[in-house]
């Protein structure tokens, strides 16, 4: 035919289709198919015909010939992939930037892989010597950005900034170091070279051994392993430190926890266990208020206190001074009576302030009803030593084999906590109940309160069963034993999980956690102590990026008729944890107070822990003088953001105390972002979001948008906040876009905020084509639109808890709001785009939230 080039040969036919083949086929079967096919055509030819054979078969096996070693050596450099973290050369290297130098010989390395998909790996030492302490350099440590949590006393851990090795603190518990100085905006750069890279070091327990970290005077940075019992020893470690690093800081954290969780298989993170009912209340604990002086009436009144005010508490924790309890008995022989005897637990049961009068066999239920009946309150607490009391058991108690013990303080905490020396406990002793029978003690003590209608405990004093292991194998193993059974006896005896732990900043119970979900962040607010307050907010926040990845963070109580009171109240209302209160009946800020509670006793939680912004990590707004403190969480569909003045106060390395230090007296600015929320990316509900946020500011009642990575300033003096709600703005059409922002009187006002969805509808279309929808394109508008047209644009519908004043941020007047069925009238300032409306009251009897739609 015409056109058509006809092949006559068979041979030709075989050969062109061979060598197409192996010229472009990725699958050695269709050549080998197509090399029989050819075969047989050439075995059916004469010998002239088979010429091209040869060339043909040659080609081919240089072909394979090639793909097997290329094949080879991808297997061999996959074999060879360097590790993104190692020791070579006597080096730490972390993705080929050197983070220690020098490192000894004698420091054992293993490689994480066994732990899940994490760049990291295991260090351990050998010694000479078997022994129940060693500690051994690292390496030399210079010229980095770190943060170190440690502990300044035996219960509790606060932060540390630093540069090099020498600066790190004795029982240095979590550090991580920044391998490259500069903005935290570098780490967006696509350039891997440039970005910012983050090292997490992690000591770890292995076996009886627990370890700390800590920097000497030569800049080295030190690995402490202690077993807590002169006759436990060890000459051998391979798993006490691990090291991981990542762009992105708080993943690189999270990941590096997994992967010990999968390692040591003794604890669980935070997201795998049950939070308790009371983080989603208000609450009241009554420590502050009566001290160990509290009663049954006291009790009774703080909470008819707060709820004729129109802030209910939904629980309560009866803190110390319910339980029964005395000092040890004197004799007549005895030359010199002690000023200030050590109290003893001396049965499970209340003390006389709570027992009926009338019915002494009711005990402490009586005020468990009343609280819950009379007041309406969901849960009650009450608060006991994890040793029992602060002096134990006394020995003889209900036959739970205790016996007199002396802490013995570990070298570092007493370097740092000098005062140990002389304290009572160490003076003294404590009546400790064998591991043994821990179970059954505290298996009756909260079967007796659960009886009674106590729904939870907080657990105080926890980290003193390390200093008890003398003789049962140690530290750990004694922490391990009484930890089980604590987690055993409320998981039997508290269903909701009624457990928070406290003065327990130990990684001895940390990684053993597997119950426990609320942990206390910091050391106490103290309300007559004026140092205190800048110091325990830069404390909570930053002890929750290490805590937080165990337990849910509860920063603590706090009085809400205090000169530090909304700072204090603000930080709890984005701290994630539980937020109460500990006034005194009477004294208290009700139109404060309403900031965090709505009528019903409930409160706007955020989502996570609360921590320090990115850029705020390395930073140290305690001590620089020239620093904020930012703090992220995130809601369902908006981000919150703090803003502190922590300057002028801090723990003093030198005086091992809390110090106020030089500090200047005017306001420091800084900026904020609305990436400054980490997280914020989730809250919105287009998959392709330029960035741009709608930002309110809490105090000043202002609205903002700022387009990706714009900066807005803040001045804030020392003790002052600011709270800013940073919601994703949507863009439904040119000149159309929406933010909810949430109750705008509320601290975290975008909590309120259950639902959201948007509907584009058919005016969308005609606001492309008609030069009458004013606006932008973008979502930050330069000046307000408004739809005149018969057609709806979009619909925004949203779902919002409580009531108050409900914010918005709208580019254009709305069309209609209404609430539920009903049309409403809502304010509009067209020189920022604040909608407004107001919700009168909570939703209707049967309904959680109050539907609202806004029509553009």
């Amino acid at each position: 035919m015409e056109g058509d080039v006809l092949s006559i040969n068979p041979i030709e036919d075989s050969l062109i289709c061979v060598k197409e083949d192996i010229r472009g086929s990725v699958n050695p079967n269709t050549n080998e198919e197509s090399l029989m096919a050819f075969e047989s055509t050439v075995q059916q030819s004469n010998p002239q015909e088979r010429s091209g054979l040869d060339s043909v078969l040659v080609e081919r096996e240089e072909k394979l010939e090639k793909e097997e070693h290329q094949k080879k050596e991808d297997r061999k450099k996959e074999m060879t992939i360097t590790p993104a973290v190692r020791i070579s050369d006597g080096k730490l290297v972390v993705k080929d930037r050197t983070i220690l130098t020098g490192v000894p010989d004698n420091v054992i390395e293993t490689s994480a892989a066994t732990s899940g998909h994490v760049e990291g790996i295991f260090l351990g030492a050998v010694f000479p010597e078997r022994n129940s302490r060693h500690v051994i350099s690292l390496g030399t440590l210079r010229d980095v950005r770190f943060l170190a949590c440690f502990r300044f006393k035996l219960w509790w851990m606060a932060q540390k900034m630093g540069d090099n090795g020498r600066e790190i603190p004795l029982e240095t518990q979590f550090l991580l170091i920044e391998t490259k100085h500069g903005s935290h905006l570098e780490s967006d750069n696509s350039n891997e070279e440039n970005q910012i890279v983050y090292t997490v070091f992690l000591p770890l327990v292995e076996a009886p051994f627990r370890a700390c970290l800590q920097g000497n005077s030569m800049d080295e940075l030190e690995l402490c392993f202690e077993s807590g019992d002169s006759e436990t020893k060890a000459s051998s470690f391979t798993h006490s430190l691990f090291i991981s690093a990542g762009t992105d800081p708080f993943s690189t954290i999270t990941d590096a926890i997994r992967a010990v969780k999968r390692h040591l298989q003794t604890f669980r993170h935070r997201s795998e266990k049950k939070l308790p009912g009371i983080v989603d209340y208000f609450g009241w604990c009554t420590w502050d208020a009566f001290y160990q002086e509290v009663t049954q009436d006291g009790v009774e009144a703080g909470l008819e206190s707060l709820a004729a005010g129109g802030t209910p508490p939904k629980f309560v924790i009866i803190d110390d001074g319910w339980q029964s309890v005395a000092g040890d008995p004197q004799t007549e022989d005895q030359n010199e009576k002690k000023s200030n005897p050590l109290l003893r637990l001396t049965g499970i049961k209340e003390n006389e302030k709570f027992k009926n009068k009338d019915d002494p066999t009711v005990g402490i239920k009586r005020i468990v009803n009343i609280a819950k009946q009379k007041h309406g309150l969901k849960y009650v607490y009450v608060w006991h030593a994890i040793i029992g009391y602060w002096g134990g058991v006394r020995p003889g108690v209900e036959e739970y084999g205790s016996k007199m013990q002396y802490p013995d303080v570990s070298p570092g905490v007493v370097s740092n906590e000098p005062g140990w020396k002389s304290d009572a406990l160490a003076v003294q002793g404590l009546g400790f109940v064998n591991p043994k029978n821990v179970y059954r003690f505290y298996n009756e003590l909260h079967g007796y309160l659960a009886s009674a209608g106590v729904d939870g405990v907080k657990v105080d004093v926890q980290c003193i069963l390390e200093t008890l292991g003398a003789g049962l194998g140690g530290r750990v193993e004694v922490t391990r034993q009484y930890h089980q059974a604590l987690d055993a006896s409320v998981a039997r005896n508290f269903p909701d999980n009624g457990c928070i732990a406290c003065m327990s900043h130990n990684t001895d119970a940390l990684y053993c956690s597997k119950q426990t979900a609320v942990v206390r962040a910091s050391d106490d607010f103290y309300p007559r102590d004026p140092v205190s307050h800048t110091i325990h907010i830069a404390a909570v926040a930053y002890n929750s990026i290490f805590l937080g990845e165990f337990m849910q963070p509860d920063w603590d109580m706090f009085h809400s008729l205090h000169p530090a009171a909304e700072y204090h109240a603000s930080a709890r209302a984005i701290s994630g944890g539980p937020i109460y209160v500990s006034d005194a009946p009477g004294k208290h800020n009700f139109e404060l107070l309403r900031k965090l509670v709505l009528p019903d006793g409930s409160v706007l939680r955020p989502r996570l822990p609360g921590r320090p912004t990115r850029d705020c990590l390395f930073s140290d707004p305690a001590r620089d003088g020239v620093s904020l403190l930012k703090i992220w969480n995130m809601n369902k569909y908006t981000g919150v953001l703090g803003v502190y003045n922590c300057q002028g106060a801090a723990w003093s390395s030198m005086e091992r105390k809390n110090m106020y230090h030089q500090t200047g007296a005017e306001a420091l600015t800084g900026v904020v972002r609305g990436r400054d929320v980490h997280l914020i990316t989730d809250a919105s509900t287009d998959p392709d979001w330029n960035g741009n946020c709608a930002v309110y500011r809490q105090r000043g009642s202002e609205l903002v948008t700022l387009p990706y990575n714009a900066a807005m300033p803040v001045s804030l003096k020392v003790l002052e906040h600011e709270i800013f709600t940073v919601s994703p703005i949507k863009v439904l059409a040119p000149g159309f876009s929406f933010a909810p922002l949430g109750l705008i009187n509320m601290f975290n006002a975008g909590g309120a905020i259950e639902g959201l969805r948007y509907e584009v509808k058919s005016g969308a279309a005609l606001s492309e084509l008609d030069a009458g929808f004013e606006g932008e394109a973008n979502g930050v508008a330069a000046q307000r639109a408004e739809n005149w047209s018969s057609e709806v644009v979009g619909v925004v519908r949203m779902k919002v808890k409580g009531c108050g004043q409900f914010g918005a941020y709208s580019s254009a007047k709305p069309r209609r709001c209404t609430v539920g069925s009903a049309v409403v009238d809502a304010g509009y300032d067209f020189s920022c785009g604040l909608l407004t409306l107001n919700l009168d009251h909570m939703p209707e009897e049967g309904q959680k939230v109050h539907v609202i739609e806004v029509e553009l």
